[in-house]
């Protein structure tokens, strides 16, 4: 993990993997107060899993059938269960005043006991895309890695163009 000390951050450590709620997010249990916490992974968006509103929204926006964004949605969540089994330590990282999505759950960058940044991983191997609904300091990279992975026809880019 490398930070940058000109940006306003805040690191939580002592979390565990509790559960994996799709692509794109996770349910942490801290080992201090042992509380569940759910987080969203900040800058990354991975398709859906069941049937919601946002799952219309993406069908609108990419012209891609809802039925096979739900399948992609459970390739990429497979994928994150590969990545992290459950009890992985997680560290998070959060930007100053972007704590936290309408939904409740905590905006984080997540990262594994190695230092990788999950949400890099997710969109460089082609199972996430980037997400500038809210702010990330990271979105240029995630284009970049995001650009790459199509090209290279990574993950979920292997069998859609557009997700």
């Amino acid at each position: 993990m490398q930070l940058n000390v000109k940006d306003p951050i805040i690191i939580t450590t002592g979390l565990f993997l509790n559960k994996v709620v799709d692509g794109d997010g996770l349910i942490l249990k801290s080992i201090f107060n042992k509380e569940d916490m759910e987080i969203r992974f900040l800058g990354i968006d991975a398709p859906e899993i069941k049937g919601c509103r946002n799952l219309i929204q993406d069908e609108r926006e990419t012209h891609v059938a809802g039925q096979l964004l739900m399948m992609l949605g459970r390739i990429s969540f497979n994928y994150l269960i590969e990545l992290i089994i459950p009890g992985t330590n997680i560290t998070i990282e959060l930007e100053k005043g972007n704590h936290s999505d309408v939904y409740g759950r905590t905006l984080a960058y997540g990262y594994l006991p190695d230092g990788r940044c999950i949400n890099e991983i997710m969109v460089a191997e082609g199972y996430a895309k980037p997400y500038d609904r809210y702010y990330c300091r990271e979105l240029t990279n995630y284009q970049i890695l995001n650009m790459k992975a199509k090209m290279e026809r990574k993950g979920l880019y292997a069998i859609v163009d557009k997700f």
